[in-house]
């Protein structure tokens, strides 16, 4: 079942889909990861791609419910950030096409906020 976004804001980047897939930079064209699309609740990803464009990606949804921060690391499966929890796959961020960036992803099924920075 498709869900319905609520917000969405894309700077200087851009997705394969409504709210998930591959996701671009607008400037170089260069994908920079994939977004899982069933298990996350709320994205928010500010970038600098190796192109030097700032770019920035915040999604969440109208059944979206309210994330509880948590300390918790991101395990990493097949090159794809899971939760710990139930090793659901919510996104994959390409180290090599961007040179920094700063992420907060909420688990739909946990509702957990994990933060991730490079």
């Amino acid at each position: 079942m498709a869900r319905v976004l609520k917000n969405k804001e894309l700077v200087n980047a851009r997705l394969a889909t409504n709210y998930g897939g591959w996701m671009y930079c607008d400037k170089c064209n260069e994908n920079i990861g994939y977004l899982c699309y069933s298990t996350y609740d709320r994205l928010e990803l500010t970038y600098q791609c190796n192109c030097k464009s700032q770019g920035k990606i915040v999604l969440d949804f109208e059944d979206s419910s309210i994330g509880k921060p948590c300390h918790d690391e991101l395990i990493i499966i097949k090159t794809r950030f899971c939760c710990p929890k139930d090793k659901e796959p919510l996104i994959t961020i390409l180290d090599k096409k961007v040179a920094s960036y700063e992420m907060k992803i909420t688990c739909k099924s946990c509702n957990s906020i994990y933060q991730k920075e490079k």
